[in-house]
């Protein structure tokens, strides 16, 4: 029977996603990783040699689901989407505000956590999702300036970092059951208008 290596890894790399949402990436030794795959630390050491390979691995895997959820918010904000309508998406489907992104959220805090606590881990790969999403957001809200829609004198980068910063504050805050989710939505839309309204 031939042995399919790349689900091998992606089932691996999952089970250590799902230890990471319900209990933290502290509880994800290799040992933990192997029982929850149901399969031999064996082979989850032939797979994955260090476990900052794994969680590694993993994390591009998350990356990968949470931009396949951007992509499809994009594409149901309409076609072709307006800058405002991708910013919106964008930031709206990050929010934890459905068991999705409630799981992609919980997931990514489980590595900021692990980065807080253990700096090195990761090297800079902790940080390289966050600096394409600025960069993204950064570029729309240029576009959106050239179309009339937002200030001329804002500057588009220190908004973006701003904005991505309150849609992470606004996560924390339903996972930490002082808002719902739709109380951030509407927080994100009442800046987003004060962003988009025209000089």
């Amino acid at each position: 029977m031939r042995v399919d290596h790349e689900e091998r890894r992606r089932h691996i790399a999952e089970a250590l996603l799902r230890i990471a949402d319900t209990q933290g990436l502290q509880a994800a030794s290799m040992r933990a990783v192997a029982a929850e795959a149901g399969v031999s630390l064996r082979l989850v050491q032939y797979y994955f040699d260090t476990k900052k390979a794994l969680l590694l691995d993993a994390l591009a895997r998350l990356g990968a689901q949470l931009q396949a959820r951007m992509d499809a918010w994009i594409r149901a904000a309409g076609s072709p989407p307006t800058p405002r309508g991708i910013v919106t998406a964008l930031l709206s489907c990050i929010l934890p505000t459905d068991q999705e992104s409630r799981r992609i959220t919980r997931t990514y805090a489980a590595y900021h956590a692990l980065v807080l606590n253990e700096p090195d881990v990761l090297d800079k790969q902790g940080t390289l999702h966050p600096d394409l999403l600025e960069s993204f957001l950064a570029r729309h809200l240029r576009a959106a300036q050239r179309a009339g829609e937002i200030d001329p004198a804002r500057d588009p980068e220190m908004a973006a970092a701003g904005l991505l910063a309150m849609t992470n504050g606004l996560g924390s805050s339903v996972l930490g059951g002082q808002r719902t989710g739709d109380a951030a939505l509407a927080i994100l839309t009442h800046h987003l208008d004060e962003l988009f309204r025209s000089p």
